[in-house]
């Protein structure tokens, strides 16, 4: 193992990370998740601090992307355009790390999603210049996504698992700010933002480490 990760700090920063999970989502639900916004974030932090143990180099600036773009569209609620673009930059990241792993770049299936977003943009009549660059980074995410499934292997399965966290979380992302507040899955789509999105950056962090290290 590392010499820099022992089986103890894998533990705690699982524990740590586990804890601070259920105390938000308790919140969450409670109706109070205004007040978790420093919680939250640090756990982004914490997920890429733990990432700079593993040997992936890549892993580590694309979390470092992710903690700049949450900062404007989590912590600070504004300058959507660059947290929104500061994740197209994260997905540019995982596209190199797929291609580093031997997948293929998936050109014709990444054009198609980014059309199809925003086509579908387009007949939802939500058409502007931010909702056309979330269009366009979701395709990106759900093409590296299904791009990772192809990899074999603890390391890739967890990246690929990672992912797929991630689009349940920009699926309610996408909910819950075209419903309606008194919608009947209004609540659920704002609780499983983060429901998905925290264990999908854990998982992420975990990639990192060498396939021996790699957790289950």
């Amino acid at each position: 193992m590392n010499r820099r990760l022992t089986p103890a700090l894998l533990s705690s920063f699982l524990s740590v990370e586990g804890a601070l999970y259920f105390f938000f989502l308790v919140l969450d639900l409670l109706g109070r998740g205004e007040q978790t916004i420093s919680i939250k974030y640090a756990c982004i932090l914490l997920c890429l601090a733990f990432s700079l143990l593993g040997a992936d180099r890549l892993v580590p600036l694309a979390l470092a992307l992710t903690a700049g773009a949450d900062w404007f569209l989590l912590v600070e609620n504004d300058h959507y355009p660059l947290g929104i673009g500061l994740f197209l930059c994260v997905q540019t990241v995982y596209l190199v790390r797929l291609r580093r792993a031997g997948a293929d770049s998936g050109w014709p299936l990444r054009s198609a999603l980014a059309l199809g977003a925003g086509l579908g943009v387009y007949a939802l009549d939500l058409a502007s210049p931010v909702n056309l660059l979330a269009a366009l980074y979701f395709s990106q995410l759900l093409s590296n996504t299904l791009l990772a499934w192809t990899l074999k292997g603890k390391r890739q399965q967890t990246f690929a698992l990672g992912l797929t966290l991630f689009v349940g979380c920009d699926v309610c992302v996408g909910l819950f700010h075209v419903l309606p507040p008194a919608s009947p899955v209004y609540t659920s789509v704002s609780v499983g933002m983060w429901m998905f999105y925290l264990p999908s950056q854990v998982l992420i962090a975990l990639s990192a480490l060498p396939e021996k290290e790699n957790v289950k």
